[in-house]
């Protein structure tokens, strides 16, 4: 299987050098295999957590960074860099 896509939700804001940048959460992926295209979801992701007064929930695709290409969706970090256990 190949990892095709990163799945993520914006989660909230944060400042960097001045400028607004968005927070991320990684929620699945869109992965390949010999029999086509799937999503994989990760079983936690809540989309009614998501509180940002939509009805919908808006999830964003991004290609995965390097050669990582694993069987789930890659940790989420906060602005330190840290994962927020």
């Amino acid at each position: 299987m190949k990892k095709r896509f990163t799945l993520s939700v914006r989660v909230g804001e944060y400042q960097k050098d001045g400028q607004t940048k968005g927070r991320y959460q990684n929620v699945g992926a869109i992965m390949e295999s010999d029999n086509g295209q799937f999503i994989l979801l990760d079983k936690t992701f809540n989309p009614a957590g998501i509180q940002d007064g939509k009805n919908s929930v808006l999830i964003h695709m991004f290609e995965p960074k390097g050669k990582a290409q694993d069987f789930g969706p890659e940790p989420s970090f906060d602005s330190n860099g840290e994962i927020p256990f």
